[in-house]
């Protein structure tokens, strides 16, 4: 071959490599189908973005983490020829300007497939030694990053779909509009939050679909079984959880999304079917500490998704019904880390792949593919063309957050007299980026969240203590405030959740910016150190950490009492409640050995004592030391009962405490073997024919019944139980004026009708109540309990053999919106009792007390019903 001939050919290899790398395949050619004639597995959505993480140079694929079913979870970064090559630099710029430093990074962020390190980032507030050059310099090579999560929902499919044709827009090179925007935008594409639920609906829809779609809404394919695909593997909302970070899914998610801080995030969602598309602005109630720029921006992206809306004549709505206050949303939780925090809702859960709505029309699945398309190529368009301002905003945000941080309290000290609830606490704060310390010198003053009143307290070395004085404050201020201000009262969701009330801890709210003595511990916990002579060895009973050495202990088959009174040995105070592990019993080659081993391996405190001789008290062999049998533990699931109540103890016992529980479908008790269940636990329902015979004669036999919420109420004046409705006092000396106005009939305005009904609803609130904590069920915890009611249900008190563990009296409101009708009812009743029935015992718990895994006060007494009551 010559030379000029050599020369041709290399020419025309060049010419076909160059035209081959140009052409990237659209998802329809990638999959073999438009998008929108079929749902795509979770796996081919994740094989899509990782062939074009391949063939495109502008992109970067993070898995940044796994569900508990295995299935990965993937982040796209897409940015221009200039941006992609230098993301950790832009990554670093952008929390430079939120006042955040990395003290350790994370390595191979943006490595190959799968290398993403998703240990915690430690973050500090970045010194003042930065120049105001420095800053203006960072700003202006920041581009905007605009994050697109979708899918969060796993019966809300249409916007995982979408963010394939996103993603090929993005990158297409034929696409000279997305190019431009991409010189100044990094956009984050998260094509599916949950994947474990969606897979669960599309295997489902798979399985029942007709050949044609049955646009019908009476065909079977429309009507999804229990527990449906919205929720994930142990059946929680996974957009409720962004700041809790209760589930895998959600720790890893926010991890990412904190190292990075974006201007925008919008949470794709779909809604009923028949109604239209929702979009920016929200509804009231907005936070009060939503700024300014943040309310109304989401008027300017709001603006632009209607332009392409109104050219398409397609109905939406804005200002409605999604408000912007509960803190654990996709929306909110950006909002209050100072991004432009949005939901965008596509009309179509239910509606398979196509669907006849009321009015008529026939709703496809491409239909709303292209509905959440617009908007999130609109939202984009928008990002770029309010880039420079956007970045600025976001500098002033922080900057504010630090110099200026919002509410009335600039330091919270929490008294540290339950080690377990403060490590609980300390690692909710550090997944959020909330700075902290231990310690303070002298004495304070300042809101008391236990009395309500302004009190001196004098903090110990170990006290917890938050300056607010940080960049994440505005998020610290809404997690931390006593009483969250609601402009207006119809919300979509709970309206309090403080977090002293929520953990059970003595909390101060001090007005002066207070600086901790430490960012350690003052001494760390001891460590348990095996006795040969020791006659037993006593652990505290005051948190789910104590929960779980005890089913730690439970399960390698070492017996465990416990003390009903509070006792004195050794020189040290033991509280009722204490576990006590005896030699004596637990005939085994190496006692002490597997005692510390499993201590050892939960780094929990025990306490030797060489004889069961108390100094003051009860001995060790007396009456009132119990022994606690192995519970077998029944958890009530299907149809009827509500999913993410019954996946929060689920996932309590094989998450968090790692104790055995066996799920039974409600439709299979009556053949169920109960004889070999100790515990039976009914979360909020509706159980039909409940309870049956069958069941009333376990408890008699010996079996403890837990109820909870609904299934409280489906047991109120049954025969057998002694649980009655409370009802409104009358006053008996009703004169003819009364009786007349009850002849009125009702002349309330029919555009007042829902706020009318509101003055009957407790969309989430916090109530005191008082605990008998020398009951089991209130060992370990305070002489009062916060409850968060979910409902104005309340019951009479129980009968004199009976015990009232949980009342509240009609001081009993603490905060959160309470309609007035429903605070008239809250009042004098009961709300958690005991009812012996033989020798068995039921057990009412009329609201939540593990309410989302947050609750985290609630953990105790609810182990308390499982392991102590009946003992």
């Amino acid at each position: 071959m010559n030379r000029k001939l050599t020369c041709l050919f290399f020419t025309f290899f060049i010419a076909v490599s160059t035209a081959f790398s140009q052409e990237i395949r659209s998802p329809e050619r990638f999959l073999g189908y438009k998008l929108g004639e079929q749902y795509t597995p979770h796996y081919r959505i994740i094989e899509y973005f990782k062939y074009i993480a391949q063939v495109s140079k502008n992109v970067k694929l993070v898995q940044y983490g796994s569900t508990n079913e295995g299935r990965p979870l993937m982040a796209m970064f897409v940015a221009s020829d200039e941006n992609i090559g230098r993301l950790e630099e832009i990554r670093k710029n952008n929390l430079h300007l939120a006042g955040l430093t990395e003290v350790e990074a994370t390595s191979g962020s943006f490595g190959k497939i799968g290398n993403l390190n998703t240990s915690t980032v430690i973050e500090k507030t970045v010194s003042a030694s930065a120049s105001a050059d420095e800053i203006a310099a960072a700003t202006v090579k920041t581009p905007v990053i605009c994050w697109l999560s979708y899918n969060v929902h796993g019966n809300e499919p249409a916007s995982s779909e979408t963010s394939m044709q996103v993603l090929f827009d993005l990158v297409d090179p034929a696409n000279s509009q997305t190019k431009a925007w991409l010189k100044n935008t990094v956009v984050v594409i998260d094509p599916c939050l949950n994947p474990d639920g969606r897979d669960r609906y599309v295997h489902f829809y798979n399985s029942v679909r007709d050949v044609l779609p049955n646009a019908s809404p009476s065909a079977r394919e429309h009507s999804e079984p229990w527990p449906q695909g919205r929720i994930n593997h142990y059946y929680f909302d996974l957009n409720r959880d962004w700041a809790w970070q209760t589930q895998k899914e959600s720790q890893a998610r926010v991890a990412l999304f904190n190292q990075w801080l974006p201007q925008i995030h919008v949470d794709y969602h779909e809604q009923g079917y028949n109604a239209p598309y929702y979009f920016a602005p929200a509804a009231e109630p907005f936070h009060k500490v939503i700024t300014q720029w943040q309310r109304d921006f989401q008027i300017v992206i709001g603006k632009n998704n209607a332009k392409y809306f109104d050219q398409n004549g397609w109905l939406y709505f804005t200002r409605q019904e999604f408000d912007l206050l509960y803190p654990s949303y996709g929306d909110t939780y950006p909002i209050y880390s100072g991004s432009i925090g949005m939901t965008y809702e596509q009309g179509g859960i239910g509606a398979g792949l196509a669907i006849v709505t009321r009015s008529g029309d026939t709703l496809t699945l491409a239909d709303r593919i292209a509905h959440h398309h617009s908007t999130s190529i609109s939202t984009i368009e928008t990002a770029s063309a309010n880039a420079q301002k956007l970045v600025e905003e976001f500098k002033k945000f922080y900057d504010k957050s630090r110099s200026n941080p919002p509410g009335e309290y600039k330091t919270y000290v929490i008294q540290n007299d339950n080690s377990g609830k403060v490590n609980a606490l300390t690692t909710l704060l550090t997944r959020n980026k909330i700075e902290y310390g231990f310690g303070l010198k002298g004495t304070v003053t300042g809101y008391d969240y236990v009395t309500g009143k302004t009190e001196s307290y004098s903090p110990g070395p170990n006290d917890l203590v938050i300056n607010a004085y940080q960049s994440k404050s505005v998020l610290l201020n809404v997690l931390f405030e006593p009483r969250t201000f609601v402009t207006d009262s119809n919300t979509y969701d709970i309206t309090a959740w403080s977090l002293p009330f929520a953990y059970g801890l003595t909390a101060y709210g001090v007005k002066e910016s207070l600086k901790p003595s430490s960012l350690t511990m003052y001494s760390p916990k001891a460590e348990a150190v095996a006795n040969p002579r020791a006659y037993a060895y006593v652990s505290a009973w005051q948190s789910v950490e104590d929960v779980k050495f005890l089913a730690a202990l439970l399960k390698k088959g070492i017996k465990v009492r416990y003390s009903e009174k509070p006792f004195e040995a050794g020189g040290k105070k033991f509280a009722a409640g204490s576990l006590l592990i005896t030699r004596a019993g637990n005939d085994r080659a190496d006692f002490d050995g597997d005692v510390m081993q499993i201590a050892g391996s939960l780094n929990h405190e025990l306490v030797p004592l060489t004889s069961g001789f108390v100094d003051k008290g009860h001995d060790f062999g007396s009456d009132v030391v119990h022994y606690i049998r192995p519970p077998h533990v029944m958890l009530i699931a299907g149809e009827g009962v509500s999913a993410e109540a019954m996946g929060e103890v689920w996932h309590l016992f094989e998450q968090q405490i790692g104790y055995p529980i066996t799920l039974v479908k409600y439709e299979d008790l009556k053949r169920a073997r109960l004889q070999d269940f100790d515990v039976a636990i009914f979360a909020d329902g509706e159980y039909e024919d409940f309870p049956s015979e069958r069941l009333q004669g376990w408890i008699r036999d010996g079996g403890k019944l837990i109820v909870m919420q609904n299934a409280v109420a489906e047991l109120a004046d049954k025969k057998g139980f002694d649980l009655k409705k409370k009802e409104d006092k009358k006053d008996g000396n009703k004169d003819d004026k009364t009786e007349d106005k009850a002849k009125i009939p009702n002349l309330g305005l029919y555009a007042n009708r829902d706020l009318d009904a509101i003055r009957a609803t407790v969309p989430g609130a916090i109530y005191k109540i008082n605990l008998d904590n020398t009951h089991p069920l209130g060992f370990g915890l305070q002489s009062y309990y916060y409850s968060l009611k979910l409902s104005d249900d309340i019951y009479d008190y129980l009968g004199e053999n009976d015990w009232n563990v949980g009342t509240v009296k009609k001081d009993g409101y603490i905060s959160g919106f309470v309609g007035q009708k429903s605070k008239d009812k809250i009042k004098d009743g009961m709300l958690i009792g005991v009812q012996p029935m033989g020798r068995g015992n039921v057990i009412y718990m009329v609201d939540d007390p593990i309410f989302r895994s947050f609750w985290e006060n609630g953990k105790l007494l609810f182990s308390n019903a499982v392991f102590m009551v009946g003992q």
